[in-house]
C-alpha cells in the first residue's frame, strides 16, 4: 500500500525515455549521467529524472511477484474464493 504513490506520480509513461532519446542519451537504457544532468533543471524533465532517480532507489519486485502480479493481484484473488 506504501508504494500506490508512484501510480499517481507517473502522469505520462515514456515521456523521459522519448526525451532521453532525442537528446541521444538512449543506449541500453537511458543513461544515468543524462539523468543527473536533467534533474538539475527546472520543469517537466526535470521532475520526472528527479522521479526517475527515486524511483531507481526502491527495491524490485522478485520474478515471482512479477509472475504473480504482485500483492495487489494476490489480494484479489483471495477475495474471489
Amino acid at each position: 500500500m506504501a508504494k500506490k504513490w508512484i501510480a499517481g506520480a507517473i502522469k505520462r509513461p515514456g515521456a523521459l525515455r522519448a526525451a532521453a532519446k532525442r537528446a541521444g542519451a538512449l543506449r541500453d537504457g537511458i543513461s544515468k549521467a543524462w539523468i543527473a544532468r536533467t534533474a538539475r533543471q527546472k520543469g517537466r524533465i526535470g521532475r520526472q529524472a528527479r522521479l526517475a532517480q527515486t524511483l531507481a532507489k526502491l527495491p524490485r519486485p522478485s520474478a515471482a511477484a512479477r509472475r504473480r502480479g504482485g500483492r495487489r493481484a494476490a489480494a484479489t484473488r483471495r477475495r474471489r474464493r
